[in-house]
């Protein structure tokens, strides 16, 4: 007999029919692999989970009693929802840091009203309109802002004691950096208008500071495997921390790799030198069109993801400009980055986003931080997300490949005589298997130039592990087309 059985006896006497079902060979296409996301960001008090642990979820609505309403999980969980809702997706709950500050800022509101009319309050990108009337004192406007505010957003507010009821306290619901980034003002729109006689002075939430330690829930993390994780952080500890953690899934003993997004606001140069600061071909750090954006970075971030792993789970090798990250909310005008800004912090590490007609903001090219190699010489080989993407689904199907249909097979030399129907695998075959892979990854569209994989392919028995076949896949990666020449040679 020289057919390999895996359940059928061969001592088997006694007239019977044995079929056994084998499915190595049931997949025909190329592997399917589901992306997994992880949004990574802080609970407050009234959120039921236990700080460092994960859970599933759904929907932002699921994440208001794990971590609270207004959280910035919750903020994070909106912004993701709003762009993504078919990717598996978790939450990572983190605490406050117990030696954390919250950020505050204040409105001083002097009055009274002259005249009917409605205030037009931003925060954090979310419009709050307070009906005004005419006589309307100071502190009757300001009792009526903190009336209006939503539960949902990032902040309390309060106003003062007596003889400053007419200033409103805002405080970030999370401790942390992020806090400052909660943007606050007025009339952001084309055609609001403070009320005649009302004025309102906003001082910027600021003193936000210390954020919470990642060590113990990246721990949590165990070997889950999240293609894109998204988190708040852009201090030099979480991001180191963040950043080790990737680089070791990535490794060939854990294979469980992804990319982690971040955002940043600030000036082109303020980005750049963040930028220049990091070097991980894990790490994302992406911009929004301007200087000054009314989303909080942390709640932009997720919106990115969202949009990013529903585009790259469908092909993670397609150029992500033009890709609409929803309920955004542009810059002014103004604050815009031009393309030479945009052009300089792409060289700098950081991604960059556009705004389309009808205030859309899009992506425009994410790049990882990774600028230069061991050497310290300047290095583009991870440059592109859509490389990392790609790579992460090429080391899956490929492995995927040989572990469905080499599953229990015994290894031997090219040109032994075993017969027809052994589960046997020598490096003729292994190198034929290779071929067959690299064929459908071309017609996916993620690998081109088959007679350089062809001939640069090695698959060898190991020289001094007789147990072991290796492989040398040589890919060339598919390009993008990101930029365009034209010479318009005219003739009158």
């Amino acid at each position: 007999m020289t057919i390999t059985f895996n359940s059928v006896p061969s001592a088997l006497r006694v007239p019977f029919m044995a079929v056994e079902i084998d499915n190595s060979r049931a997949q025909q296409g190329p592997a399917l692999l589901a992306y997994r996301v992880l949004l990574m960001g802080q609970k407050t008090a009234s959120g039921s989970a236990t700080a460092d642990t994960l859970h599933r979820v759904t929907s932002a609505d699921e994440v208001v009693p794990l971590a609270g309403r207004g959280s910035q999980l919750h903020r994070m969980a909106l912004a993701y929802f709003t762009n993504n809702r078919f990717t598996e997706t978790y939450i990572g709950v983190l605490a406050d840091n117990g030696s954390g500050v919250a950020a505050t800022g204040t409105l001083t509101v002097t009055g009274p009203a002259t005249a009917d009319g409605t205030l037009s309050l931003y925060i954090g990108g979310n419009l709050v309109s307070v009906g005004v009337s005419s006589g309307d004192t100071a502190t009757e406007v300001a009792a009526a802002i903190v009336a209006a505010l939503s539960t949902d957003l990032p902040v309390t507010a309060a106003v003062g004691g007596v003889g400053s009821e007419h200033i409103i306290t805002v405080t970030a619901k999370n401790k942390g950096t992020a806090g400052n980034d909660i943007d606050v003002r007025l009339n952001y729109q084309d055609g609001e208008a403070t009320p005649t006689g009302i004025a309102v002075a906003i001082v910027a939430m600021a003193s936000g500071a210390t954020n919470p330690t990642l060590t113990s829930l990246i721990a949590a993390m165990g070997d889950t495997w999240f293609h894109v994780i998204a988190h708040p952080y852009t201090d030099a500890t979480s991001l180191s921390a963040i950043e080790a953690e990737m680089a070791d899934r990535f490794g060939p003993m854990r294979m469980i790799d992804g990319v982690a997004i971040t955002s940043a606001l600030g000036s082109a140069s303020t980005l750049g030198t963040l930028g220049d600061t990091r070097n991980s071909p894990h790490s994302i750090i992406v911009s929004q069109p301007g200087s000054d954006p009314i989303v909080p970075p942390v709640e932009f971030a997720a919106g990115v993801v969202g949009a990013v792993a529903l585009a790259a789970n469908a092909d993670p090798a397609r150029p992500l400009q033009t890709l609409q990250v929803k309920g955004v909310l542009p810059p002014a005008d103004a604050d815009l980055f031009t393309l030479q800004e945009r052009n300089l912090l792409l060289y700098d590490g950081i991604g960059t986003t556009s705004v389309a007609s009808g205030g859309v903001v899009a992506l425009e090219r994410l790049v990882t931080t990774y600028q230069t190699n061991a050497a310290g010489s300047a290095d583009t080989s991870y440059l592109d997300l859509t490389t990392m993407l790609t790579l992460l689904y090429l080391r899956y199907s490929f492995r995927t490949r040989i572990q469905t249909r080499y599953p229990r097979h015994k290894l031997a030399a090219d040109g032994t005589r075993v017969g027809s129907g052994q589960a046997v695998i020598t490096p003729k075959i292994g190198k034929a298997e290779a071929v067959l892979w690299f064929r459908e990854m071309e017609e996916l569209g993620l690998v081109e130039n088959f007679e350089q994989f062809k001939t640069d392919l090695v698959v060898e028995r190991n020289a001094t592990n007789v147990n072991r076949l290796d492989f040398l896949l040589p890919p060339d990666l598919i390009n993008q087309f990101i930029t365009g020449g034209v010479k318009l040679q005219f003739l009158l």
